[in-house]
């Protein structure tokens, strides 16, 4: 079931001044991201920690981000950004979830989680100098899958599940260092309505040399989303680091 959240705030109004760049501008990076998991999943009534009784671990990572940026006015530049969290592992439930019921005992699990997302970003540049100040919004579709099968017995299988096309508000910075190729800065994504709510942000310190751009930093992801039955409420965060191309 896709839920859309159909709020934004108000800070995202953009009536700035607009800079737009002189020419067409591309972009392009991928990046490994170091991360650690914690939280909650919830299918009706039923409870499970994931890294406590789950104990997932991280075991793939992809993220790749593709942008472009043009000179013609009141139209947003464009950006892709992909992501995909897998992570596995062997736990023990020590109560019922879903379909998997512990009569009195503990079960052996072994679990999966899924999270892949695409966010389309439209953005303005509100500052280009050695100040620079993004603006805009992000439309990221998200799917979450959370399997859990017991192992022996009935070999019962749960499935947690979300899926949603969700606005965010953008934002993003970055100071140059005169002189030095070095910039340090930040950005995000962010929504909060009705109970729901999201974050992603990342901080950076970056070295460009000629067309190649270098980041290493920190990103941390929370998703507190409901979807009919059932939800996640998880935390992904862990250092990161990049390597791109800009023309």
């Amino acid at each position: 079931m896709r839920k859309l959240m159909l709020a934004v705030g108000g800070s995202l109004i953009l009536v700035a001044p607009m800079s737009q760049a002189d020419v067409v501008g591309l972009g392009a990076s991928v990046s490994y991201w170091d991360s650690d998991l914690s939280g909650k999943a919830a299918t009706n009534n039923d409870v499970v920690d994931v890294e406590n009784d789950l104990n997932l671990d991280n075991d793939t990572n992809a993220n790749a981000s593709l942008y472009v940026e043009h000179p013609v006015p009141v139209l947003p530049n464009v950006r892709l950004n992909y992501t995909l969290v897998q992570q596995s592992g062997q736990g023990e439930l020590g109560a019922d979830f879903g379909d998997i019921t512990t009569v009195g005992t503990g079960v052996n699990v072994r679990s999966e989680l899924d999270l892949e997302q695409v966010d389309f970003t439209f953005y303005y540049e509100v500052l280009d100098n050695w100040v620079n100040l993004d603006l805009g919004v992000t439309a990221r579709d998200l799917n979450g899958e959370l399997l859990i099968q017991e192992q022996g017995g009935a070999n019962r299988v749960n499935r947690t599940e979300v899926d949603a096309v969700i606005p965010m508000g953008y934002l993003a910075a970055r100071f140059d260092l005169p002189l030095t190729g070095l910039s340090v800065g930040a950005e995000g994504n962010l929504i909060s309505y009705d109970g729901d709510s999201l974050h992603d942000f990342n901080a950076f310190g970056q070295f460009e040399i000629a067309l190649v751009q270098l980041r290493a930093g920190y990103r941390q992801m929370s998703i507190d989303y409901e979807d009919g039955d059932d939800r996640l409420d998880v935390e992904i965060g862990g250092p990161f680091v990049s390597a791109g191309v800009t023309f």
